[in-house]
């Protein structure tokens, strides 16, 4: 026999699926992959559960086989939020729960009363996780782990007490074991994602629902029988959660391309539509204080020679690394952007003179003084530097750019007509010693 009435439920969820899936495609990650394996397995709850009025065995099968898939589904919901969910004890944890889940739901299913096996399995829910945590505590510990700890001994109690109860024993147990697993959905997503946007208010708002389908629907059968809801109500909270998963999936995508939009795809520094509108504050709150802000471009000497001779690979390589170090000797305030193919700029707020602009530039071109390693090669290459200050040089942040872009290539023709052909990049194999590292920024305060 199939119980044809769990098709709706089937169609939808696979519905919510496959649009899931197709957002998912868009905006990848570890994360969404592993949501995405978990509406499959709720799938397969959905699936083995049109078979429930089946003869047994294969009532008992199906059965098992619902009970399995949506609490590991609910487990891998819940990990998917753990931001350490790559370290090899997160991985035993993940393991030990869903085998606890899949031997004790076999045992409640197969001998709910009798089985010698249930209350060691019980308590294997709590002694696992716990152990595994106690024994990597010296080298890791984090307050998500603790919660999973926390939940899941709790849980290992109340069955050890309600699991053989004479009555609903089964049902209490199976209720409990997916209330704690939703219930840990809600919190880790929390924890995941602590942001009042639509998507992630609703999703942990939707995991709250979830878990208490397993308290109040039990609560409702004991105290008020003669009260009924439809099987559609009680699964409105997956639908809830398939669609703010499906937002927390779009507002990422719609960050990421903000993110996009205003910083370089390389080097991860802000572009030039960020850096001017940055250059614009900086001026406009220069005015209101009275403040000085010097402008600085920086223009590698001779990168074409790089990707010339070693490759636009390591040419790529360069350009990040340079941007490391620009970032790395510039106070927090100030703000290192590429606005070329190998120019970046800097803006430096107050407290900040000409003398202290100057000084900076010095320090950021020292750093270029000596060969970069650079994917097994030792890269000399210079920069030519180029210093405007608000209001001394320019009044607008366009005049102080063609300022300070003057000042550049005066620089670099100078250099040029200086030193002409030693000027051009020299490549070594890296040296196998440490080189010195270089003196920080020293900045007026």
């Amino acid at each position: 026999m199939v119980d044809w009435s769990k098709l709706p439920d089937l169609a939808a969820v696979a519905f919510l699926t496959c649009a899931f899936a197709s957002v998912e495609r868009k905006a990848r990650s570890s994360m969404s992959g592993l949501w995405l394996l978990g509406w499959a397995m709720i799938m397969f709850h959905f699936a083995a559960y049109l078979f429930l009025p089946a003869p047994s065995p294969w009532s008992d099968i199906a059965s098992y086989i619902g009970v399995t898939a949506l609490a590991g589904a609910g487990v891998l919901f819940m990990w998917a939020a753990v931001p350490y969910r790559q370290r090899v004890s997160s991985q035993w944890i993940l393991a030990s729960i869903l085998g606890t889940i899949a031997l004790y739901v076999g045992l409640l299913v197969i001998d709910p009363f009798a089985s010698w096996a249930l209350a060691p399995a019980a308590v294997l829910f709590g002694a696992l996780p716990l152990t595994i945590t106690l024994i990597t505590f010296p080298r890791f510990n984090h307050p998500l782990r603790w919660t999973v700890v926390v939940l899941f001994c709790s849980l290992s109690i109340f069955l050890l007490i309600f699991q053989r109860h004479p009555d609903n024993g089964t049902m209490l147990a199976l209720n409990a074991l997916l209330f704690t697993v939703f219930l840990g959905c809600s919190i880790h997503f929390w924890y995941a994602y602590p942001r009042a946007t639509a998507g992630a208010l609703i999703t942990i708002a939707g995991f709250f629902a979830w878990a208490a389908v397993f308290v109040v629907g039990p609560s409702l059968a004991t105290f008020m029988p003669s009260f009924h809801l439809e099987d559609e109500v009680w699964n409105l909270p997956k639908y809830v959660v398939a669609v703010g998963m499906i937002l927390v999936l779009l507002e990422n995508q719609i960050e990421d391309n903000k993110y996009l939009a205003l910083h370089d795809e390389l080097t991860g520094l802000p572009n030039r539509r960020l850096f001017q509108d940055r250059l614009s504050g900086a001026l406009d709150r220069a005015r209101r204080s009275g403040a000085q802000v010097a402008l600085m471009l920086v223009d590698l000497n001779d990168f074409k020679r790089v990707n010339d001779t070693v490759g636009h690979h390591v040419g790529d390589h360069l350009l990040k690394h340079v941007g490391e170090l620009f970032t790395g000797r510039v106070r927090r305030s100030d703000t290192v952007a590429r606005t070329g193919g190998d120019e970046f700029s800097v803006i430096l707020e107050e407290p900040m003179t000409r003398a202290d602009a100057v000084r900076v530039g010095k320090t950021l071109t020292s750093l270029l003084d000596n060969p970069l390693e650079v994917d097994g090669n030792n890269i000399c290459v210079g920069a030519s530097i180029g210093i405007a200050v608000f209001p001394d040089d320019a009044h607008d942040a366009e005049s102080l750019c063609i300022a300070a872009d003057r000042r550049m290539y005066a620089g670099k023709n100078a250099a040029k007509a200086n030193i002409g052909e030693q000027s051009q990049p020299v490549f070594r194999p890296t040296p196998h010693h440490a080189r010195k590292p270089q003196p920080g920024l020293r900045t007026a305060e």
